[in-house]
């Protein structure tokens, strides 16, 4: 990590792919498994299942890769939709982003940690828990840069670490599951071109999300046109063989029966492994793991933020910086979001209606790639997505296949069940929308006014 002449810190390689790892392993890997065997319990369908996810991660991030290297500022999606396509776009992905793209997955991160640590001890009172945990990763990124980069790399590591040896524990003892099930003979390809496979799919990839993460800090980032590529290409493959392996051993450990419709799998394997009571230890360090994807994402949401204050003259204010080089402003707003979801209980419902819009704006920014490349045919590009055009065509077939399926699927039958429930979820994603379109307008012409 070096310094620059202005005073502000510069991440490098092992910190900015830190970022990436911890702000893809959350808790998507240690509670879809119970549901997506409620699909199939083929285990090679789902090891193809969780190898097909990594692909389409893999893929985004070669894409961004390209972006970043071109176009090396922070804000990520924010910043390249508005120079490839219009400002307009850009500024309505940076809002979703600062209403609730960061701040209701800290909210969902923060409350499973103290759920965690609830069942592990019972005075641990869950919502004044996940404010605590909320407040102190906070006050440390408001505080110093170079102090969360630290605090980003030492979780990263012993989560990482934790990982290896739940994974080496898992395949060393006698197992529980049906190990027979991982022969590619009891494949078949009914199941993947089946409505539930398409659909985990869609989960799955939420499980990886995260593998853009090192776009949104490009301005804090030593040669980001360098750094970028290589911290989003390394981490996803490692996060993606951390995954194979990781529901393998679930796979492997316990009973599919055990498994079957429970959110809790990783603290059900880890019963399976070290007992009743090395579970519960394993279960409280899992628990701890999400403290890195919690400092991840407080760090990257108020980058895009600032960012946005940078270019916007109504919200300038979230461009100011600390003497330490934090957004703080920025940091403090995200902050108070996060903790207005947690005690209204109402992040669960933000999350579901977020997931699909803010899909759609990566699928955006792939898709830019090929706008971007016919605009300035002739920019310096340090890096070149490998495998294009066909690299990021896969990755926008997948997940409209997936997305497809999704909202027949899940969102009719939601619909047709739960009419209320859509009703306002998509007037949360209509609101959000419309009321990022007026801030902009009102940016205009309070800008144009002022010029004249």
């Amino acid at each position: 990590m070096n310094k620059n002449k202005y005073g502000t810190y510069k991440f490098g390689l092992v910190t900015a792919s830190a970022f990436v790892i911890a702000n893809m392993i959350g808790t998507g890997v240690f509670t879809s498994l119970g549901f997506q065997l409620l699909g199939t319990t083929n285990f090679f369908s789902l090891m193809l299942l969780w190898l097909l996810g990594g692909i389409i991660a893999l893929c985004g991030a070669l894409v961004y890769g390209e972006l970043g290297a071109v176009m090396p500022r922070s804000g990520g999606e924010y910043h390249y939709l508005r120079e490839i396509y219009h400002p307009l776009l850009g500024f309505m992905s940076g809002w979703a982003s600062l209403i609730v793209g960061f701040a209701a997955p800290v909210a969902l991160a923060c409350m499973a940690l103290s759920t965690y640590l609830h069942k592990m001890f019972p005075a641990f009172d869950p919502l004044a828990t996940a404010i605590t945990v909320l407040t102190a990763v906070t006050l440390i990124h408001a505080y110093d840069v170079k102090m969360g980069g630290t605090l980003q790399r030492v979780f990263t590591f012993f989560k990482i670490l934790i990982i290896i040896v739940f994974i080496i524990c898992g395949f060393c003892l006698p197992p529980h599951g049906q190990v027979d099930g991982f022969s590619a003979a009891t494949f078949s390809f009914d199941d993947v071109f089946s409505t539930g496979f398409a659909v985990s799919l869609i989960w799955v990839y939420y499980a990886y999300s995260g593998w853009n993460a090192s776009a949104y800090m490009a301005n804090e980032i030593r040669e980001p046109q360098r750094t970028i590529p290589r911290s989003l290409f390394i981490s996803t493959v490692i996060v993606t063989i951390l995954y194979l392996l990781l529901n393998a051993v679930f796979l492997f450990a316990a009973p599919v029966e055990a498994m079957q419709g429970q959110v809790e799998v990783g603290l059900i394997a880890a019963r399976y492994i070290f007992g009743e009571w090395g579970g519960n230890l394993m279960g409280l360090l899992i628990a701890l793991l999400l403290v890195s994807s919690i400092s991840s994402m407080a760090f990257l949401g108020p980058r895009v933020s600032q960012v946005m204050g940078e270019d916007t003259y109504i919200l300038r204010s979230l461009a100011r910086k600390s003497a330490g080089g934090t957004p703080f402003v920025a940091i403090w707003v995200q902050y108070g979001i996060s903790a207005l979801l947690i005690i209204t209980d109402s992040f669960e419902l933000v999350t579901k209606y977020t997931g699909v819009t803010l899909s759609f704006f990566a699928l955006m920014t792939v898709a830019g790639l090929f706008v971007h490349r016919h605009r300035f045919p002739h920019v310096v590009r340090p890096y070149r997505t490998w495998g294009y055009p066909v690299v990021p065509i896969l990755f926008i077939a997948l997940i409209l296949w997936s997305v497809v399926y999704l909202i027949h699927e899940d969102y009719y039958n939601t619909f047709v069940e739960h009419t209320q429930t859509v009703m306002w979820m998509s007037l949360m994603s209509a609101g959000t929308l419309l009321s990022g379109m007026m801030v902009y307008v009102m940016n205009q012409l309070i800008v144009h006014y002022k010029k004249q």
